[in-house]
């Protein structure tokens, strides 16, 4: 009966967001019936074995999740393997758990559910409970990526069900650990496309710069190089998916010091309005360094005068609010609609419909830049982040 449960939960909870789960669980405290109650166990311990598959099929994540999935089947034991190696066994006869891979290999090769009985799993001792497996691929991609075996003293249809269920349900997991994955990578690649913007046109300004200091003023010149080290440090980082506030301004005022020296006298003005209590927020790595470049390069560098840029981080409830704005040539609200979804001129696309892209990715369609600009009217760039959000840390 409880295998049977079980398969029944575990087919809708696969499709079950877990924000939902959460609710459901945290609303009903009072159950009546048995299999109300036996229902909503079955939910909470799916729940409990969730996060550790979300890092994949490791051997950390399945010791984590294996308690909680032979809670799930009621089995006699569980054991979980990738396509090479036992990463897991809970539950009674351990003794068994060297002949797993054996057990497994048939349905790593054809990726069906395989029944075994006594001839290839029992023991001598006729006590032992592991007297039948039931093993059942996983899968991502459509390729089989390892097996979870349910070891009882019978193979019944229910058991059968059950580990298919319980099986399509780890997938699911697993899937999600993919895509997670993938995010990452999209993310880092996109922060190597501004790493690339930055090299070839900071770089070379910054040292033309201070080579021009060299003779006139050694001291300044070795004070900037030093400012201009500490800024590519930052920025060519490595394992850097996310930083505070506070970090991404010292970057922000290394690349200044470096642009008001290029600009020359007091041509470039920047005023800074920070909220002491939004420092720590953590928010994606380079996504305020391009907005002031963008400022700097197409606001600033075509007018005539001085010029200036006004950086605001406000504390606005659950959430931090930043703008950057300068007083340049600004641009067409429509050209600036095509720089947004990657048509426009390549700096700033990269720079500008970069952010926006990572933003979105993080924290959801709501959460993109907002710019407001007119020809001859400078520019104004916004954004909003959370001050909290799982998986968001600069840690």
């Amino acid at each position: 009966m409880e295998a049977a449960i079980a398969a029944f939960v575990l087919a809708v909870l696969i499709g079950v967001p877990a924000v939902v789960l959460f609710r459901i669980l945290r609303g009903r405290r009072d159950l009546g019936s048995p299999v109300d109650r036996a229902t909503f166990e079955t939910l909470h311990t799916a729940s409990l074995a969730a996060p550790p598959l979300r890092s994949g099929l490791t051997a950390h994540g399945a010791e984590k999740s294996a308690r909680h999935l032979w809670a799930l089947l009621g089995s006699a034991a569980v054991a979980i393997t990738d396509a090479e190696r036992l990463l897991a066994w809970e539950g009674a006869g351990e003794r068994h758990a060297g002949a797993a891979l054996a057990h497994a290999k048939d349905t790593l090769t054809g990726g069906r559910t395989q029944v075994l009985g006594p001839d290839a799993v029992a023991c001598e001792d006729l006590d032992c409970p592991v007297r039948y497996a039931v093993v059942v691929p996983l899968t991502t991609d459509d390729r089989v990526v390892g097996t979870l075996v349910a070891y009882g003293t019978q193979a019944s249809a229910g058991l059968v069900r059950a580990a298919e269920e319980v099986g399509r349900w780890v997938d699911a997991q697993l899937e999600l650990a993919e895509l997670d994955r993938s995010r990452s990578m999209l993310m880092e690649a996109e922060v190597r496309a501004l790493r690339a913007q930055i090299s070839p046109h900071f770089i070379y300004n910054s040292l033309t710069t201070i080579a021009s200091f060299v003779r006139t003023d050694p001291e300044r010149a070795r004070e900037l190089l030093l400012e201009f080290a500490d800024f590519t440090r930052y920025s060519f980082r490595r394992n850097a998916d996310f930083t505070t506030l506070a970090e991404e301004l010292r970057g922000i005022d290394r690349y200044l010091l470096i642009e008001r020296a290029r600009f020359g006298g007091d041509r470039l003005q920047v005023t800074l309005r920070i909220a002491p209590e939004v420092l720590p927020v953590a928010l994606p790595f380079l996504c305020l360094q391009p907005l002031v470049e963008n400022a700097v390069r197409h606001g600033l560098e075509g007018k005539s005068g001085v010029g200036r840029i006004t950086i605001v981080a406000e504390d606005v409830g659950a959430e931090c609010l930043i703008s950057v704005e300068d007083d340049g040539v600004g641009m067409d609200p429509e050209g600036m609609r095509r720089v947004l979804s990657g048509e426009g001129p390549q700096g700033m696309g990269v720079g500008l419909a970069n952010v926006d892209e990572r933003l979105r990715q993080v924290y959801g369609d709501a959460y993109g830049l907002v710019v407001e600009t007119a020809v001859e009217s400078g520019m104004k760039v916004s954004l909003r982040v959370p001050k909290y959000r799982p998986g968001v840390s600069a840690a």
